[in-house]
């Protein structure tokens, strides 16, 4: 009787899960078509507005109080979500993409963008720049909130600051690809989160500690597969401890990831003492499936001769990175990247 009892009570189970899965994959459906569909609609109104525009008599009537009048309009008639902003990004929408890009795109992109994370990405102009947004926020599943703070920090600035014409087109293109080691490394990390004023004192220690309060931000800074272990993670050697100050495990490169950070110049020691890291956790810590950790130094003054000098020769997976305190000047970096591409 208990058995069958049993075997009832799993049946139902399995009904109520069977349940569950087809009415949230029918939510998730609807969802997407109801994204799709108005996402092209807004495309759509940006097309009548900029074929409105271009006819001169009737762009004279209104001027340049068309978007402001027909807000008004739209909004008494069909109610929220025809603000003047919005029916900018509309216009907007249409002039950055035509209607074959439109078709090709919507299937693939902009069906899993929001219209929200969209119209947040149409603020930028440069074109490259609008493309590594729209491919990192459906490749990584940003939220509105990240999708804000990487543009704030100047992510694809930053990244595409450090490469040639061919790896900025590739980025822009594909977003950020993951392979090898050198593929999760930043020239330089904005750490504007921290609050720390650039002129203000402080220690490793309470640097430490604030990424430890900030970690979720930090996480982002660093970017994807990155895994939080530990902070002070103490290694012992012939009865000597060393304490590496935070280990991260990359899910997508299968390695551990060891951080040090340096609140000012890092010195030819410091790059020993990391070698010395990279070692014992290849012996002492890896498992059999794992591949050789990862070192990153973080200082915030990197002197590139001595870094050369210093690491001639030695592990290939152990890098030395920047920090800032505040967003970096987006300016200087578009001509920065301007120039290679021009190259």
């Amino acid at each position: 009787m208990n058995e069958l009892k049993k075997s009832n009570d799993q049946n139902f189970s399995k009904l109520v899960s069977e349940i569950e899965t087809i009415v949230i994959n029918s939510k998730q459906a609807v969802y997407k078509q109801i994204n799709s569909t108005l996402v092209f609609t807004y495309w759509q109104i940006g097309k009548y507005i900029v074929e409105f525009e271009q006819k001169g008599k009737s762009r004279a009537k209104y001027g340049t109080n068309l978007l402001s009048t027909l807000s008004k309009e739209l909004t008494a008639k069909l109610g929220k979500g025809f603000s003047r902003p919005n029916l900018n990004s509309m216009r907007k929408f249409y002039l950055y993409y035509n209607e074959t890009q439109i078709c090709q795109t919507l299937s693939d992109k902009f069906e899993k963008l929001n219209w929200s994370q969209l119209s947040e990405i149409l603020t930028i102009d440069d074109e490259l720049e609008r493309s590594f947004y729209i491919q990192e926020t459906v490749n990584q599943n940003w939220s509105l909130r990240t999708l804000r703070r990487q543009m704030e920090s100047g992510l694809f600035l930053r990244l595409a600051a450090s490469k040639n014409k061919q790896e900025i087109l590739e980025l822009s293109k594909k977003g950020i690809v993951i392979q090898k080691p050198k593929d999760i490394i930043k020239d330089t990390y904005t750490l504007e989160f921290l609050g720390i004023p650039e002129k203000k004192q402080y220690s490793e220690k309470d640097l430490e500690s604030r990424l430890i309060t900030n970690m979720q931000n930090f996480l982002l800074e660093l970017g994807k597969g990155f895994a939080f272990v530990g902070r002070q993670y103490k290694i012992t050697i012939n009865n000597n401890h060393y304490y590496v100050d935070l280990v991260f495990y990359h899910r997508i490169l299968k390695c551990f990831v060891l951080i040090d950070l340096k609140k000012n110049d890092v010195k030819h020691q410091d790059i020993g003492q990391m070698n010395m890291y990279l070692g014992y956790f290849a012996k002492e810590e890896n498992e059999v499936n794992d591949n050789p950790p990862i070192g990153i130094i973080l200082s915030h003054n990197k002197d590139e001769l001595l870094v050369e000098y210093a690491t001639y020769g030695m592990d290939s997976n152990l890098f030395i990175a920047k920090y800032e305190l505040y967003l970096p000047d987006k300016e200087e970096l578009r001509q920065v990247i301007q120039k290679s591409l021009e190259n």
